[in-house]
């Protein structure tokens, strides 16, 4: 008997260990998804919704605090619920993110890439496909009352 309960016990220590460990890599994993989200809200070649709703649910799993955090902050925590609840992003935000991502993806093209076809093509396919999804997203309106 005395045997078994020792066994339990060990186990449970394994299983908190582990659940500690994989805690500790959501943490991370959101951590990273959270500043490349960011990083991607100026540059324009990173997918800034994806990443943002990837750290939150990286954070849903590991941490109360860091998710209240995400969703409160002043600077996308209004962006990350307002794609969640489906409202969609501000207008001014959809045409400065457009403008910047054609910009950016045509200099690649043009100027640093211009001999790789190939990789121009690519590129393209991409601004094509984001640019579809930026438009297809609900534009949000602000009650000004």
């Amino acid at each position: 008997m005395a045997m078994a309960m020792q066994q339990e016990t060990e186990l449970n220590k394994k299983t908190g260990n582990r659940q500690k460990f994989v805690q500790a890599l959501f943490f991370f994993a959101g951590t990273v998804s959270l500043v490349l989200g960011a990083v991607g809200m100026v540059l324009p070649l990173l997918p800034t919704t994806p990443l943002l709703l990837l750290a939150l649910g990286c954070y849903c799993k590991s941490s109360e605090r860091m998710t209240r955090w995400v969703l409160t902050n002043k600077y996308f925590g209004n962006y990350i619920r307002r794609y969640r609840e489906g409202k969609g992003i501000p207008l001014k935000t959809k045409i400065v993110a457009l403008a910047t991502l054609w910009v950016t993806i045509s200099f690649s093209a043009f100027f640093i890439v211009n001999r790789w076809w190939i990789v121009q093509l690519i590129l393209f396919t991409i601004a094509i496909a984001v640019s579809a999804h930026i438009i297809r997203l609900p534009t949000y309106k602000e009650n000004k009352h």
